[in-house]
């Protein structure tokens, strides 16, 4: 089992910044790829990045790509999302999932584990 727990939402202004955290236990977390979703009120979740278990790949959401970053310090068993130039359309839960394998990383499907999510409202 692996228990993953997201904090840093919060609200924050359009042009804005904020940084997420997915804080890992149980299993070795660096056997797992990791990956962010979003769910907008009213609409279905959605693949925002991976991350391989190693650091070394990263893929992001065409929505997101060049403003948001996703790493990770397999030291502190945790992974991040820095969120930068946030928009009213990043408005959403955000969740951390982990996977064995780097692949198919944007079907939600293939997650093994989830956590409860973290809210981020961007305002105009």
């Amino acid at each position: 089992q692996v228990q993953l727990v997201e904090s840093g939402g919060g609200l924050v202004q359009a042009g804005g910044s904020l940084r997420l955290s997915c804080a890992a236990s149980g299993r070795t977390f660096s056997n797992y790829a990791m990956g962010w979703f979003r769910q907008a009120p009213g609409k279905e979740r959605e693949f925002v990045a991976a991350i391989s278990w190693s650091g070394s790949s990263t893929y992001y959401a065409d929505s997101v790509k060049g403003r948001f970053t996703i790493s990770r310090d397999n030291a502190k068993n945790t992974v991040y999302l820095q969120m930068n130039s946030l928009k009213p359309e990043d408005t959403a839960d955000y969740y951390c999932a982990a996977k064995m394998l780097y692949s198919s990383m944007s079907v939600q499907g293939g997650y093994d584990y989830w956590g409860q999510g973290t809210q981020v409202t961007v305002s105009s």
